[in-house]
C-alpha cells in the first residue's frame, strides 16, 4: 500500500485495503483510529476549467453522450489535461483513460498547452494498450483546441481509432476524464504542495500514476484497482465456460 494511502483513503477505503491485505479490523475501529490521529479521505476542490475552444474547428460527433460505460478494455477512452503551479512557472498534466476499468493509459507532463503534449498521451497510449484494429476504439475528449487539432485527428484516423467529442461544451461531456483529473489534484497534487519543479512533477506523477492502476481501491469497478479489473476480466475471457459460450 502506498505510504500516504491512509492519508488519501476515507474510513471505508482503508477498512477495505486492510482486509485485501489480510487484517481483520472492524470498520468501526479503522473510523475511531483514523478520527484520533486526525486522519481523513482528502477532499476534491473545485473544478478549473483549462479548455480552450474552437468554435470555428471541424468537430467530430458526440457518440458517447456522457455514458462512460465500456465493456472491454480498449473500447471507449477519455482524454483530458489538467494544471499544476511549480516555483518554475505553470505545468500541464494530461491524461488517457481507459474507461472499462478507469486505468490511466497514457500521460504526459508539459510546460505548454500546445498539441504536441496531448499529443504524446496519446502515443503513450497507443504504445501501451496496442489496440486491435478489428476491435472497435472510440476516443472521448472536450472541445479543447488541441484535440481538434489536425494533427491529433489525423493520428487517432491513423491508428483506426474513432474520435467523438462532448456536444455541450461543459464539465459532463467529459464527466470521467474530470474525475481522474480530480482525484490527481486533491490525492497528489495539493498535498503535497509547493512544488519546485517540473521534474519534481513527474516523478511524482509517475509514482502516482502506478500506485493509481495497481493499488488505488476504485469503487466503482468493485473496489479493485484498475489492473487487477483487467486481468480479472483476461482471466474469465480465457475460461473454459467463456471459450465454450
Amino acid at each position: 500500500m502506498w505510504n500516504e494511502n491512509l492519508q488519501v483513503y476515507g474510513a471505508d477505503k482503508v477498512w477495505r485495503q486492510l482486509g485485501r491485505e489480510g487484517l481483520a479490523v472492524a470498520r468501526c475501529t479503522v473510523e475511531r483510529l483514523m478520527r484520533d490521529m486526525g486522519l481523513r479521505g482528502v477532499i476534491r476542490g473545485k473544478v478549473v476549467r483549462t479548455t480552450i475552444s474552437d468554435r470555428d474547428a471541424p468537430c467530430p460527433a458526440d457518440k458517447v453522450n456522457r455514458q462512460f460505460r465500456a465493456d472491454r478494455p480498449n473500447q471507449l477512452w477519455v482524454s483530458d489535461f489538467t494544471y499544476v503551479s511549480t516555483w518554475q512557472g505553470w505545468l500541464y498534466v494530461a491524461f488517457v483513460i481507459d474507461v472499462f476499468a478507469r486505468r490511466i493509459v497514457g500521460w504526459r507532463v508539459s510546460t505548454t498547452m500546445r498539441t504536441d503534449f496531448v499529443l504524446d498521451a496519446l502515443e503513450q497510449a497507443l504504445h501501451a494498450r496496442q489496440p486491435a484494429r478489428d476491435s472497435p476504439l472510440i476516443h472521448h475528449s472536450d472541445r479543447g483546441s488541441q484535440y481538434l487539432s489536425i494533427r491529433y485527428s489525423e493520428r487517432l484516423a491513423e491508428a483506426g481509432v474513432e474520435s467523438s467529442v462532448g456536444s455541450r461544451g461543459d464539465s459532463y461531456d467529459n464527466a470521467l476524464a474530470e474525475t481522474i483529473n480530480g482525484l490527481y489534484k486533491a490525492e497528489l497534487i495539493h498535498r503535497r504542495a509547493p512544488w519546485k519543479t517540473r521534474e519534481a512533477v513527474e516523478l511524482a506523477t509517475l509514482e502516482w500514476v502506478h500506485w493509481f492502476n495497481h493499488s488505488r481501491l476504485l469503487e466503482p469497478i468493485g473496489y479493485v484497482p484498475p489492473a487487477e479489473a483487467e486481468a480479472n476480466y483476461y482471466r474469465l475471457l480465457a475460461s473454459p465456460a467463456a471459450m465454450a459460450a
